[in-house]
């Protein structure tokens, strides 16, 4: 393993595990109102990407992605999904759905599987159309042990998952994604502070209450610069692999740190949400051997000649 893919390994490491964490500190602020913790992460992300901007001088591409006219409509629907992401995931966090968040982020690459086969005509072989049942199977388990959707959990992985198909169709990379983004929700945030003072108490006296939420920038930012990091220097699939810590660590913390109950039937949920996601992970390293394989065959045939 080469220099290279070893520092990829560490970013990836690092984002998913900051990831993972990330809900340490939104419980930290969750006497907050959900809507004024989402208004300062915009506020504050936006603030700290501009200077990464500015320093890495990547004026250039964000002038050309809004020249751009159906780069500027995606990244606006973009933006909305990213929106609501934040903030339903605030919200689960802060009203004690963190297992309901944890859920949305397992089931996020099943839903990514979906919209493969709908956008980019990816097959679906046995073991993917099995891992989509399995998916629908789990869900179905949570409307009739609780009577309800997985509102949370759909919201999130439908959300994350359809924000990542236009990203992808839009193709700007992360800084300048993030840049346009928080700067089209910027005025939304000021404005829902401006307009309701009451919901950060004391804002205009606390210090620290100001340092805690200026963290909600730097939360926000570190693990993406990582992630961007991870994948320039390690492949995509490579890099799928280490997307299940990120909800693992929210499903740890959820039951050994915050107490949330894990009813027999909530379990249930989550095993077959991880068989679907254990055969998909079967399904890649098999499929990864045999690429291995083919090249080698292919190498030594060369070599031949």
């Amino acid at each position: 393993m080469n220099k290279e893919t070893k520092d990829g390994i560490s970013l990836a490491l690092g984002a998913y595990g900051l990831w993972a964490v990330a809900p340490i500190y939104f419980k930290w602020v969750s006497d907050i109102d959900a809507i004024a913790i989402l208004s300062h992460r915009v506020i504050w992300s936006f603030v700290l990407v501009m200077m990464l901007i500015f320093l890495l001088r990547r004026w250039q591409p964000v002038v050309q992605a809004l020249a751009n006219r159906r780069t500027r409509r995606g990244l606006i629907l973009s933006t909305l999904l990213i929106g609501g992401n934040w903030g339903v995931f605030i919200w689960a966090v802060n009203n004690n759905h963190m297992l309901s968040a944890s859920l949305g982020y397992y089931i996020n690459p099943l839903f990514n599987i979906l919209l493969g086969f709908l956008f980019f005509k990816d097959r679906l072989d046995p073991i993917k159309k099995m891992a989509a049942i399995m998916c629908l199977v789990a869900v179905s388990i949570e409307i009739y042990h609780f009577g309800e959707l997985p509102w949370v959990a759909l919201a999130l992985a439908i959300s994350f998952g359809l924000y990542g198909l236009i990203r992808k169709t839009i193709a700007v990379d992360s800084f300048v994604g993030m840049t346009i983004e928080t700067g089209l929700l910027l005025p939304m945030s000021i404005g829902y502070l401006w307009l309701v003072p009451s919901a950060t108490p004391a804002a205009e006296t606390d210090a620290w209450l100001y340092l805690k939420l200026f963290l909600a920038g730097p939360i926000t930012m570190a693990p993406l610069l990582c992630f961007a990091g991870a994948a320039n220097r390690i492949s995509l699939t490579a890099l799928g692999f280490f997307q299940y810590i990120g909800p693992s660590g929210m499903f740890l913390l959820a039951i050994f740190v915050y107490g949330e109950p894990l009813s027999s039937e909530k379990l249930l949920t989550f095993v077959v949400i991880w068989s679907a996601l254990a055969l998909i992970i079967w399904d890649n390293i098999r499929k990864l051997r045999r690429q291995k394989l083919d090249q080698q065959k292919l190498n030594q045939q060369k070599a031949v000649y």
